[in-house]
């Protein structure tokens, strides 16, 4: 284990005054690593994976090189890209904590809150800014905060992967061409991921940037337990039930692929007695601050969350993580078991698998480099879905004259059931014209078009064939 120390990383008093404050001696690897290349002047690019405190990576030294500097009025002198409200704001709180003993100032510019707040901030002047690609773009296209972007000095593309994989490059390049170009701007990206093809694009962003990486690239944390249970086609939210009944959940984040789903799957669960919240890009800036903040304070135990609004969160003491959809991304699977067992804890991340998850599930342990261990306990108890409980109780209380019915063939079907029944059947097959799923053969003198409960005087029994007769 390494024995640096902040103070051998060339900060200053002042910045080591404000980490001692906070209890921080020792850098964590991510931190070691970048500090110097981004105090020398380097291009960087910070691969490693969340909660091993990439924030502090690069506001830290951030800090310093704007405190040797001389600020210009009107001007900030760098520009931090964060791809969510949340995040920007942790970065912004970061910034505050670690510039406690300097004149520096900084402005937070994010959808949900005034415009009018926000450019009067910029006019007052600021030596940071930390903006959302939309909001600061709508700023542009005002005027006025095109001319004020002309000193920055140093760019910061936080949680680079999402901001480039979820559709900003548009809004992206369309901020940096404003900028100031290399070699009068530092750029620097940080990430939990970095994918092959999202590396390419940074290529027009940086000039000859350092890597560093203390972990492989999309390795999960060994602090984190996990587990797979597989379901049927409406088995989730049974599963996750179960999940919840049997695990000592403290709080938990649930990460939903579709936002359309988040809301009704926290009111189920609240329904249940759970204190379940939603969080997700379509809500108010009010109401995801007053979740957020709730669930930090331990007043929510479970945080039904997208993977967008899940990205900006920082809580170390969270218990569990469970993956209500796979990812459509193996990359994002790492990213969200890494929100427990975060700071040394422990935690346990659950994923279900449905029937069409296949393919998500085998992208997600090829990128991993092993298999997810089953629960076999919690998969063997997972209840069955309503419509074939349904069906099989239907069977069960069937008239004894079906059973009965074609030269005792039903007869022997009961008695088989009776003494043959095995202990763990397989998941039934769905086939066509049964509710439970088994297959029935064709009967001849059914007529088509009616089921089981087809009233006696529809039966009328059709004349056989002319070469039978």
């Amino acid at each position: 284990m390494s024995e640096t120390t902040f103070a051998d990383l060339d900060l200053g008093p002042e910045a080591l005054k404000a980490l001692a404050a906070c209890g921080y001696t020792k850098p964590t690897p991510i931190q070691e690593k970048a500090i110097p290349h981004i105090l020398m002047g380097r291009d960087v690019v910070g691969l490693a994976q969340t909660g091993t405190g990439k924030t502090a990576g690069f506001t830290l030294p951030m800090i310093e090189i704007l405190a040797g500097g001389r600020a210009r009025a009107l001007m900030p002198r760098s520009l931090v890209l964060a791809p969510t409200r949340e995040l920007a704001a942790q970065v912004a709180e970061s910034f505050d904590r670690y510039s406690a003993a300097h004149r520096l100032t900084q402005a937070l510019i994010t959808g949900g809150s005034s415009m009018a707040e926000q450019m009067k901030a910029l006019e007052a002047g600021v030596d940071v800014l930390i903006a959302t690609p939309g909001r600061l773009l709508d700023l542009m296209e005002r005027g006025r905060v095109r001319l004020i972007l002309t000193d920055i000095k140093i760019l910061v593309i936080d949680e680079a992967d999402r901001m480039l994989d979820m559709g900003f490059v548009p809004d992206i390049e369309k901020i940096v061409t404003r900028l100031p170009a290399w070699p009068r701007r530092q750029t620097l990206l940080f990430s939990a991921t970095m994918p092959p093809e999202i590396r390419r694009l940074t290529k027009q962003f940086q000039n000859d940037p350092k890597d560093v990486s203390v972990d492989p690239p999309a390795s999960p944390a060994e602090t984190v337990e996990q587990f797979l249970v597989a379901v049927g086609p409406r088995g989730k939210r049974a599963a996750l039930l179960k999940i919840l009944e049997r695990e000592a959940v403290e709080s938990a984040f649930i990460f939903c692929n579709r936002k359309r789903d988040i809301d009704p799957l926290a009111k189920a669960l609240a329904a249940k007695g759970y204190d379940a919240r939603p969080l997700h890009g379509d809500m108010d800036q009010s109401a995801r601050t007053a979740t957020l903040a709730a669930f930090k304070a331990g007043e929510i135990r479970l945080l039904v969350c997208s993977d967008v609004a899940g990205r900006g969160i920082d809580v170390s003491d969270v218990s569990h993580v469970v993956n209500y959809d796979l990812p459509f991304h193996a990359e994002d699977y790492v990213h969200r078991i890494g929100r427990t067992g975060r700071a040394g804890a422990t935690g346990r991340a659950w994923s279900l698998a449905g029937p069409g998850d296949g393919d998500l599930l085998a992208a997600i342990e090829k990128l991993i480099g092993r298999a997810i261990p089953q629960a076999g306990e919690a998969r063997a108890e997972t209840p069955k879905p309503k419509d074939e409980e349904e069906a099989a109780g239907a069977q069960e209380a069937a008239p004894a004259r079906k059973r009965r019915s074609r030269g005792g063939r039903g007869r022997g079907s009961a008695k088989a059931q009776d003494t043959a029944a095995p202990s763990e059947p397989p998941p039934p097959k769905r086939g066509r014209g049964s509710r439970s799923g088994k297959a029935r053969a064709p009967q001849k003198d059914q007529p088509k078009g009616f089921g089981d409960d087809m009233p006696g005087f529809f039966a009328v029994r059709a004349p056989p064939p002319a070469d039978q007769t």
